[in-house]
């Protein structure tokens, strides 16, 4: 079974927590994790880039010289695609690019992710993680204290405020809670901060 250290908000460790098997003990799927990062990128895109066509760049309804005698290639326009101010050739246009995975999918790549924050010792566990009011410089010194820098996800039970507002100006924090988990946050981050007590209910959602 795997296991974590507990430790409190002064970064002492009190204890240890057994982990679920099934949840932070798979064997990981590349594969899977893979696939579900790129959909998520992907339906992340706006998709609203877009370029002129010939057809739609202004101007260009003359031809720009007579068809024979001057020695040179006949042309047609000069907003065709080789001349300056000329349209662009296969010009994008905007579009969707979401698409849908099967959940068994997803539910293997976030169990997979999972396991490899256990596995690459990026896990910590805090007992009691909280905030009695919004402070900023508090949060900092909370993750100095545990030895997170750069990239973290911050997990609780539920919605806290305080945590929330407090971690939201530190570059590379991001702050969720246990229900709306996703792979492309946990291996975006290079730390995983979890509650202790939304260890039960991550089990209980992604089993």
């Amino acid at each position: 079974m795997p296991a974590s250290k507990v430790f409190n908000m002064q970064g002492e460790a009190i204890g240890e927590v057994t982990l679920s098997e099934a949840i932070f003990g798979v064997e990981p799927n590349i594969d899977a994790i893979h696939a579900v990062v790129k959909n998520h990128l992907a339906n992340r895109r706006q998709g609203t880039q877009s370029a002129l066509t010939r057809a739609e760049v202004r101007g260009g309804g003359a031809k720009p010289y007579r068809q024979k005698g001057t020695g040179r290639a006949r042309q047609g326009s000069n907003r065709a695609p080789h001349y300056t101010h000329g349209g662009v050739a296969f010009a994008p246009k905007p579009r969707c690019y979401r698409y849908t995975l099967n959940k068994k999918l997803k539910r293997i790549a976030i169990k997979s992710a999972l396991s490899l924050k256990v596995a690459g010792d990026s896990l910590i566990v805090i007992e009691d993680l909280s905030m009695d009011t919004i402070k900023t410089k508090t949060f900092r010194a909370f993750l100095e204290a545990i030895g997170v820098s750069g990239k973290a996800l911050v997990v609780t039970p539920e919605i806290n405020s305080n945590v929330v507002l407090s971690a939201r100006n530190l570059p590379g924090v991001k702050t969720t809670f246990a229900s709306l988990l996703n792979t492309y946050d946990i291996m975006d981050a290079r730390a995983f901060v979890v509650d202790k007590a939304a260890l039960p209910i991550i089990e209980e959602v992604y089993a």
